[in-house]
């Protein structure tokens, strides 16, 4: 039997062509998307800007179907992922000396923000005011996407950077619990006490949930060894949360970054390095191309949203005004939030850790970073359709999407302006050398205890070699000399790459003879692309930064002639940093006459100074279990 005379007997036609379209233009949108994000990395212009860009003007084309962003599937598809994406990678370390500054910003400032929107729509439209509380509800929520996607690109510093994404992560719930009281509030079903007792049973019951989920998963994950296995568990872990909490009337965003932060924090201990390595990469892939999709999403939705508020009973006059001073509203109430809550946190918790008090350009860049994205475009599609003025108050909900991803191409230019310096690759490498130095010690030590009569010598000796080879491969970086670019460590990955190359050409000839079986060929493809893939990591690492240089030598005789300076149990504060109101981020000693002065990550950058001044050579660290000395002249390491 013919397939069509099949497909017509079953009433198989219709449905599979509209099957075939909607996965078409799912293929089509998720390829543009690609595509645009592929060419805004590479004239470095911000992704979520170019990509609501394009899809307002993809809008007007007469080829270009209409898109209806269904807000179930947002909230449902693409929300609890991108919040487990983001929580999994986001210190739990870093987190919890920031959490007054992370409440005030995810819970005081969303609710001080819906409110004085409120206030103004109330005043300029002919609303309830439950339904101006609804829109701003909607509109006060920064964007937890656009936020992280454009700090990272900017270069923030990454105390900023932390306290962005931490607001970000939580401030969805909030509004969302809001946006519900609002709407059953608009039905009539609504009581202060209530809104009160609703917000927090929300918020601790999905908290709670997120809690016990991500034990229940950790459980999962100890007994799991198969990579492929505990990917797809991690896959399922945001819907198997948010899900569950919705269900129960909890806060279902609370429940998935709760976990996710537990999770992230626990995988070294609960997951092996294979899986490990395979939900990172997944999970990246993920976020990616969901985030392109979704800004493509929102520029697809605004020209219908506009058009339908155009063409209703309401003044255009009275539109263009309430659109622009709910915009201003949003972008005002901010920075009246940031500056009070900030110096209100350190009073509470920084100072008793003894940080000294922020100075002004912190705040600026946290005020001027409230991006707004997918959750207010979808948060706006829930409101009720009874709902008085739904076009126009839509509408806002979209001027603030595009007018706050304004301010996320000014954001380069502001952080420049401010002079505020991103981490410095000098020193991150001087970090992770360290670090890398201590638990090669620990390996050592481990190696040591674990020797047995049995034990080949050979099998002892090749051992110490390769996790000693592998520390002094990470110093190696951290040279600068123009006399040697490269490194021992950097001409063994050039030259086993052109060696892994001639074994997989080998390896194919044998395939394509047929003498052997595929899965034979199959394990040794595997053996090469895995050691290829290690490889080509510690490029990726060592290019993304400054260019390698000569190995860590005793041959400076500034490093072999410095005096022994004793170095203070306690480190006392960079007094330049003090005089000018600076905070510095780690202090370092000079060798010829026991100065103190901050790093090169710190704003002050007065060691390289003092240098300059001094002419004094040989710097040492001074932070914890770093013994590293620096020749400004020779610029090596000792």
């Amino acid at each position: 039997m013919p397939i069509g005379a099949a497909d017509a007997r079953f009433g198989h036609s219709s449905w599979h062509d509209d099957l075939v379209n909607v996965a078409f233009g799912l293929v089509l949108l998720v390829a543009a998307a690609v595509a645009l994000a592929a060419l805004a990395r590479r004239f470095e212009v911000g992704e979520p800007f170019v990509l609501t860009i394009a899809g307002v003007i993809a809008s007007y084309l007469p080829f270009v179907p209409e898109f209806d962003v269904d807000p179930e599937l947002v909230l449902l598809g693409l929300l609890p992922p991108l919040l487990y994406t983001t929580a999994i990678r986001t210190s739990l370390i870093d987190f919890r000396p920031k959490k007054v500054s992370i409440a005030l910003l995810s819970v005081g400032l969303v609710l001080f923000t819906t409110f004085a929107v409120a206030g103004v729509v109330y005043w300029l439209l002919p609303v309830p005011f439950s339904a101006a509380v609804a829109i701003g509800a909607v509109v006060a929520p920064p964007d937890a996407v656009a936020a992280t996607a454009v700090a990272r690109r900017v270069g923030m510093p990454r105390r900023i950077v932390t306290l962005l994404e931490g607001e970000s992560l939580f401030n969805d719930a909030t509004a969302l619990v809001t946006l519900r009281t609002a709407i059953a509030a608009m039905a009539g079903t609504f009581t202060m006490w209530e809104a009160g007792a609703d917000f927090l049973g929300a918020a601790g019951g999905g908290a709670l949930i997120g809690g016990v989920a991500a034990m229940v998963l950790a459980f999962l994950r100890r007994r799991i060894t198969d990579p492929v296995l505990d990917t797809s568990v991690s896959l399922l872990a945001p819907w198997s949360v948010y899900l569950p909490a919705e269900a129960l009337h909890a806060s279902g965003v609370i429940a998935v970054v709760t976990c996710g932060l537990i999770l992230g924090y626990g995988a070294p201990r609960w997951q092996s390095a294979a899986s490990r390595i395979a939900e990172h990469t997944n999970w990246r892939t993920i976020q990616f191309l969901l985030e392109s999709a979704v800004f493509l999403l929102i520029g697809l939705e605004m020209r219908h949203i506009f058009e339908d508020a155009w063409n209703s009973d309401l003044p255009h006059t009275t539109l263009l005004l309430t659109c622009a001073a709910v915009l201003v509203t949003v972008i005002v109430s901010r920075p009246l939030w940031v500056f009070p809550s900030t110096y209100l946190a350190w009073q509470i918790e920084g100072r008793r850790q003894g940080k000294l008090k922020p100075q002004w350009t912190g705040p600026t860049v946290v005020s001027w970073a409230g991006m707004r994205g997918v959750v207010t475009l979808a948060a706006a599609l829930l409101l009720p359709s009874d709902t008085p003025e739904l076009a126009t108050l839509r509408l806002l909900a979209v001027v603030v999407v595009a007018g706050t991803l304004m301010q996320g191409i000014t954001l380069p230019w502001l952080v420049r302006l401010l002079r505020l310096r991103g981490p410095s690759h000098a020193e991150d490498l001087l970090q992770e050398a360290n670090l890398l130095q201590q638990a090669t010690s620990a390996g050592l030590a481990a190696l040591e205890d674990n020797i047995s009569e049995d034990t080949p010598p050979e099998i002892v000796d090749s051992l110490r070699h390769r996790v000693s080879q592998r520390a002094q491969s990470s110093w190696e970086l951290l040279g600068r000399s123009e006399s040697q670019r490269v490194t021992p460590s950097g001409e063994y990955r050039r030259l086993r790459l052109v060696m892994l190359a001639a074994e997989r050409e080998t390896v194919l000839r044998v395939r394509d003879s047929g003498t052997l079986d595929q899965e034979v060929l199959q394990q040794v493809m595997a053996t090469l692309d895995l050691e290829e893939s290690v490889i080509d990591r510690v490029e990726e690492a060592t290019d993304s930064g400054d260019p390698p240089a000569a190995p860590i030598e005793g041959g400076c005789e500034h490093l072999r002639d410095a005096p022994c300076v004793r170095v203070p149990d306690h480190p006392d504060a960079c007094s330049e940093c003090l005089d000018e109101g600076l905070v510095w981020v780690h202090l370092r000693m000079c060798l010829g006459c026991g100065h103190i002065a901050c790093c090169d990550s710190s704003p002050g950058n007065h060691a390289t100074k003092h240098f300059n001044n001094t002419g004094h050579p040989v710097m040492r660290s001074v932070e914890p279990g770093e013994s590293w000395r620096w020749c400004y002249l020779d610029e090596l390491l000792g």
